[in-house]
């Protein structure tokens, strides 16, 4: 029944084989399955166990591994009306205090039981696991989502990659503890009033890890470790990133970055968006466009500014390698019906094509893919890559339709994004381009040891989608991923001429100055398109699929008059002197996995009022920041953390900690505060000098 077992503790009861062993400082790693034997994971977000011995003791009904300040207890419990009446239950506690973190539960007497797995087939499995709630319970994390809360408590939340919805199945919890759901299937996580359960619609067993620490800087820093340490930043990441939907050929682009340089304004990189190639799946640049990658490269890096290029994973049937990819297996599939994934436009007059994907999961795959990639880009001298719909999106949304080389889509897809990514990293690390970087629309866990930057998605350009930018964003970081931006005034439906736009676009490009990364994007209503009236929808003037194969509207700094662009210039250079602050808390991400972008509770963490906040944030240990959520709004009142005092950085006027300040917060002017020990260091910054 119970045993140990190199180090860890199994127990075989009922048909069901569980396993726990330690798995780093302070954490535990669970294991079951029915049956005798456990299966290796096919996608494995924790690194191997570091070494450590545990401490096991087995009774008669009752068994116990203690790691570090974690205890993980099975119980043989009774369970009277049920229908097994004896099942096997697991809590874990603090082994310091013997104060309870997690433990098991039905949420009926009578079943389903606390892990409950359904038979698909003979090695597959629907699988509910079941866990206690607690009524003073805060959680952060999972990843990317968009529904606007701080606290996830309360919160029904998908387990399957999406456009703007990026799945990390981390939680840091309020009680003391961390927990990865380690497992790539598709599901749901509900942290319900009444009961927290994850869901896996199909998987070879339930595997997760759980840690315990003092804080929620405890709890996250130990989950970096054991998924994996984000590499040091390239310098220029830092600066300004000049991004539209979309530039349209080799001068318009380089047309731009002169035009920015003439201007004498920052600018540390600058993006070229889809359809630069011939078709989908043959991850070249169309030579008709882009005639001379290299001698553009060459003058973007004598002008000092960066290029990235967007590859989507996507591949058309009318690509020059489908055949190829499809006879040797390196496609996904289908479990039935034609093999299609996506319905999307390509680069011929003809509307939409239906498209499938590299599949990331077979190694020959990513190799074909890389090599492709190596020599079509890589060779010509591009080195960072816009990874754009490596969810991978699916129209619509069947994953349990989608054959892998690993298995069935429902099984394996969550992890699409971080298998390609590290197909990627691991191609660029070994051409000696270890520095080059990736902008990608979805990732997993473990993604940011592979260097990735993590974008919110295609948003839309109102305040509701703004306001949620923050706690996605501040999500993003409790879950690990440190490397965060979001496109600045929103993807859908900006009208450059709109009053209304500028407004957002102003206040969004405040936040983009104070977020890790500082990218201006979007697709932009055509310049001839009249701004809409009051009230009226955005139209673009024709269906936005023939845009999407235009240019757009214009995006640049100056490309909203002459008051926006006064104020845009002006929050560049703020973002050029936050630049020597921002290195050393990347540096900090990368040594300890602390967030850039992090929630004020992180850095204050016994004050629960702050639980919930998602009106402010703090950018590194020093710089509160509380961007201007409302339409038209020209100040707003700002609640500063207990404990300490803090200097406001426009005027040095300092306020108590504890109190509410009234800031006016007019365009250019985002109410930003620095704790009153570093004031001194970082006033110059806002002053316009560099300390």
């Amino acid at each position: 029944m119970f045993q140990e077992v190199d180090g860890g503790l199994e127990c075989r009861f009922m048909g069901e084989m569980i396993r726990v062993a330690p798995w780093g400082p302070d954490a535990v790693r669970v294991r079951a399955r029915p049956g005798r034997d456990l299966v290796a994971p096919h996608v494995d977000a924790l690194l191997p166990a570091p070494e450590g011995r545990a401490e096991v003791e087995i009774g008669t009904d009752r068994a116990s591994l203690t790691h570090g300040r974690i205890r993980a207890e099975i119980t043989l419990t009774e369970r009277y009306g049920a229908d097994i009446k004896r099942e096997a239950v697991i809590r874990f506690l603090r082994a310091d205090t013997g104060e309870e973190l997690l433990a098991e539960t039905r949420s009926h007497f009578a079943g389903p039981r606390t892990r409950s797995f359904k038979a698909l087939a003979s090695g597959s499995w629907r699988l509910e696991a079941q866990f206690l709630a607690y009524e003073d319970e805060s959680l952060w994390g999972m990843g990317q989502p968009q529904h606007g809360a701080m606290d996830l408590k309360g919160v029904s939340t998908t387990l399957l990659q999406q456009n703007a919805h990026a799945v990390i199945p981390f939680v840091v919890s309020s009680r003391g503890y961390g927990f990865l759901w380690n497992n790539p299937a598709t599901g749901r996580a509900e942290f319900a009033r009444n009961v927290t359960r994850w869901t896996a619609e199909a998987t070879g067993g339930l595997d997760y890890w759980i840690t315990a620490g003092d804080s929620p800087a405890e709890i996250l820093r130990s989950y970096v470790r054991a998924t994996g340490l984000s590499p040091d930043v390239p310098d220029w990441v830092l600066g300004f990133w000049q991004c539209k939907l979309r530039y349209r050929n080799q001068e318009e682009l380089l047309s731009v970055a002169r035009e920015y340089k003439r201007r004498a304004l920052p600018l540390s990189c600058i993006v070229i968006d889809f359809f630069a190639w011939t078709r989908q799946g043959e991850w070249r640049f169309d030579p008709k466009d882009w005639p001379d990658p290299e001698a553009m490269v060459a003058e973007l890096a004598e002008m000092g500014v960066e290029l990235m290029v967007s590859i989507w994973p996507t591949v058309s049937a009318s690509s020059i390698h489908y055949r190829q990819m499809t006879e040797e297996g390196l496609l996904l599939g289908t479990e039935r019906g034609i093999p299609a994934i996506i319905p999307f436009p390509d680069k011929d007059p003809f509307g939409a094509g239906f498209f499938t994907y590299y599949d990331a999961f077979n190694p020959a795959a990513r190799a074909f893919h890389w090599d492709l990639v190596r020599r079509n880009y890589l060779d010509k001298g591009i080195r960072h890559f816009w990874l754009d719909a490596c969810e991978p999106e699916m129209r619509p949304a069947h994953p349990e339709n989608i054959r892998t080389a690993l298995g069935n889509g429902a099984e394996m897809l969550c992890a699409y994004p971080l298998v390609h990514e590290a197909g990627y990293r691991e191609g660029l690390t070994q051409a000696g381009a270890a520095d080059g970087v990736l902008l990608c629309r979805s990732a997993w866990a473990g993604s940011q040891r592979h260097g990735v930057i993590l974008w919110s998605g295609d948003v839309w350009s109102d305040w509701a989608w703004f306001r949620a930018q923050i706690p996605a964003g501040l999500h993003a970081g409790m879950a690990g991923m440190g490397w965060w931006t979001t496109d600045i005034g929103g993807f859908y439906d900006g009208h450059g001429g709109s009053a209304a736009f500028r407004d957002l676009l102003v206040r969004w490009f405040e936040f983009g100055v104070f977020s890790p990364i500082c990218r201006l994007h979007g697709f932009r209503v055509p310049d001839d398109i009249p701004p809409p009236a009051p009230g009226e929808p955005v139209t673009y003037g024709q269906d936005t699929f023939n845009i999407f194969t235009d240019t757009g509207g214009s995006n640049e700094v100056w490309s909203f008059g002459p008051e926006v662009e006064t104020v845009l210039v002006e929050l560049l250079g703020l973002r050029e002197r936050l630049r020597p602050y921002l290195e050393t808390v990347f540096a900090t991400y990368a040594a300890t996995g602390d967030p850039v972008m992090a929630p004020l509770f992180y850095h204050h963490p016994d004050q629960r009022d702050l639980f919930d906040r998602a009106d402010a944030y703090m950018l590194g240990p020093d710089i509160l920041v509380a961007p201007v959520l409302e339409a038209g709004a020209t100040a707003r009142p700002v609640a500063l953390p207990a404990g300490e005092d803090w200097v406001h950085a426009w005027t040095g006027i300092a306020y108590s900690g504890g109190t509410t300040a009234d800031i006016d917060a007019p365009w250019g002017r985002i109410p930003v505060f620095i704790r009153k020990d570093r004031a001194e260091a970082l006033l110059p910054v806002f002053e316009g000098t560099v300390p």
